[in-house]
């Protein structure tokens, strides 16, 4: 409410009235802030509390588009109540509409050529433009092949145009519905059940059965793909590594059992390497020590990992030498904290700060330049903190959460300070923790995969989906165009021109041209 002090009216009833009206409204504010005050320190409790009170990253993201929806509608009652001329609010500044977007311009003409005020003619001097942003819904076709057959009155022979290759052999989806139905389980995570009311919406009754044959039809031609993904990738000197819990329905016990995802992916952008990112799963039905193993007999490199001892077994060929993560030794250190509030373990966690304060600094420099300031900066930190560590380990109870925690960074010393003797060496598992969070979403929107079968056409998909967010490629796009082209007959092989990467590069070559 914007009020003119200077000129405030002298009628007794009038004051009284607008006194009425700001009480109403600071009570209505005052309420608004103290509940919306009370939803922040919830999500801060979810967020930075202990583990039992956290929210997951998804539910965190509902609550945040709560409170924006909440304190929009505070500001539209706010404006309201407001006077006709209010003080100008500043916007936030916006960023303008993407140019491939198609326009459609709508021209709103005055009514006449001629002036109102005197009768004079009209001329142009200019135009203001505004532009909104519209939606056109997702839209179900047929489309109709038509052969005319031709006859020979001479001999008899009939003649017609070959039938096109289909990409499941008697099936009605396109290679542009099947992009779209991988995209939306795969990339969007949303079940197969749920698309199929969707489609039931737009009006064609489509069995969850005949959903699931097209993912598998489909999945078929991208396994030649997903295979030379993973031998590019393997082909490199430099990875992570992680894996994560995927349940599978068992039936023959009438419930799910515990396979995994083994996560591998390539990314050098921090220092400005020459491989593009990339990310590929593999579906085990375990978490045995022999399914790192298998993928990466060919690999030889520096493979970032975290604490499981499997990967140790790694290097005993003497190809790969494995960095230790330095997020899962501060995360050791940041449980202690919240549980027992020690001052030790808050040390530890602000002398791993530092460290990370040195790694933003050189990010994206040359791995000379990291390298060079990591020595000089990183170094003495790293020596007075295993000096540090071992002087406070002996003065703890062996069996606590604290000397435990100790003992877990000063066993992975080695790894841990790998990165002081290769700039191309990260300080953590982050890009293939970034990598595991799209199938940690789809795990609790799937619930389970149906079979081993399953889980291996999660893995597929998944690679190509997340490789090719890495590269900036839209994957509706990517999957329409290489399922076309396969079907097609694309030749095995050119493989390689079909990831991500390349695919892109080819998209890209006739604008830039």
């Amino acid at each position: 409410m914007q009020l003119d002090l200077d000129n405030l009216p002298s009628d007794t009833a009038l004051l009284h009235r607008l006194v009425r009206d700001i009480a109403s409204v600071i009570a209505h504010r005052n309420s608004e802030i103290q509940r919306l005050q009370a939803i922040i320190k919830q999500l801060q409790r979810a967020q930075f509390g202990r583990r039992s009170e956290r929210l997951d990253a998804d539910q965190l993201a509902l609550g945040l588009e709560d409170l924006d929806i909440d304190l929009s509608a505070v500001e539209a009652d706010e404006a309201s109540v407001e006077a006709p001329a209010p003080m100008q609010k500043l916007q936030p500044k916006r960023k303008p509409l993407p140019d491939h977007l198609p326009r459609e311009e709508v021209v709103l003409n005055v009514d006449s050529e001629t002036c109102a005020c005197c009768g004079g003619p009209l001329h142009a001097i200019g135009e203001s433009v505004s532009e909104m942003l519209d939606w056109v819904p997702a839209q179900l076709r047929v489309v109709r092949v038509c052969r005319p057959k031709y006859a020979c009155r001479s001999c008899g022979t009939i003649t017609q145009a070959p039938a096109p290759e289909r990409p499941i052999a008697g099936g009605l989806a396109t290679p542009a519905l099947l992009a779209q139905v991988l995209v939306s389980k795969y990339c969007d995570h949303t079940p197969l059940y749920r698309q199929a009311q969707i489609f039931a919406r737009h009006g064609v009754e489509l069995e969850r059965s005949t959903l699931a044959g097209w993912v598998g039809g489909a999945c078929w031609w991208f396994e030649a793909l997903h295979d030379r993904l993973c031998k590019h990738m393997f082909a490199s000197d430099r990875l992570f590594a992680d894996d994560t819990p995927i349940p599978v329905l068992d039936p023959g016990r009438g419930r799910t059992k515990t396979g995994r995802l083994w996560v591998y992916a390539r990314d050098q952008r921090s220092w400005g390497g020459p491989e593009p990112p990339a990310a590929v799963y593999v579906f085990a039905p375990d978490r045995k020590a022999e399914r790192p193993g298998a993928h990466l007999t060919h690999f030889k490199g520096v493979l970032h990992v975290d604490g499981y001892a499997g990967f140790e077994r790694l290097t005993d060929a003497g190809n790969i030498t494995l960095a230790a993560c330095w997020a899962h030794t501060r995360r050791k250190f940041y449980e202690v904290a919240q549980a027992e509030d020690t001052p030790i373990a808050h040390e530890a966690l602000r002398r791993i700060a530092s460290l990370y304060a040195v790694e933003t600094q050189v990010r994206g420099q040359s791995p000379a330049h990291r390298l060079a300031a990591r020595r000089a900066l990183a170094k003495p930190i790293v020596d007075s903190l295993r000096l540090w560590l071992e002087v406070q380990l002996p003065q703890l109870p062996g069996r606590g959460n604290l000397a435990e925690a100790i003992r877990y960074a000063l066993s992975r010393w080695d790894g841990l300070t790998r990165f002081l003797h290769d700039g191309r060496i990260e300080l953590d598992t982050n890009p293939v923790g970034r990598a595991i969070r799209p199938v940690a979403l789809g795990r609790k929107n799937h619930l389970f995969a149906g079979s081993d079968g399953g889980g291996e056409r999660w893995a597929i998909l998944c690679s190509l989906i997340e490789t090719c967010k890495l590269n900036g490629v839209e994957p509706y796009a990517y999957l329409h165009d290489v399922l076309k082209r396969m079907v097609n007959g694309h030749p095995v092989n050119r493989l390689d021109d079909l990831l991500p990467w390349n695919w892109r590069a080819a998209a890209l070559a006739p604008a830039a041209a």
